[in-house]
């Protein structure tokens, strides 16, 4: 019986171990397409970023000029 008991127990055991590789391996492919999307989503927001601050800029000095005529 515990010959038995030790087979089954390394069968799950086995079943767990591939599962978790996996597990990660897909995880892996996850974390490589978060990587692309974070680095294009970036690059998009700097960009969006700067025009919103260079358009605050311009109003700012609109607003100063303004304010001295």
């Amino acid at each position: 019986m515990t010959t038995e008991f030790e087979s089954l127990v390394l069968e799950h055991l086995r079943a767990i171990q591939a599962d978790v590789a996996e597990i990660k391996a897909r995880v892996g492919r996850v974390e490589l397409r978060l990587t692309a999307i974070d680095h294009t989503l970036g690059s998009a927001l700097s960009e969006n970023d700067r025009e919103t601050a260079a358009q605050w800029l311009i109003r700012r000095v609109e607003h100063i000029n303004g304010a001295r005529n």
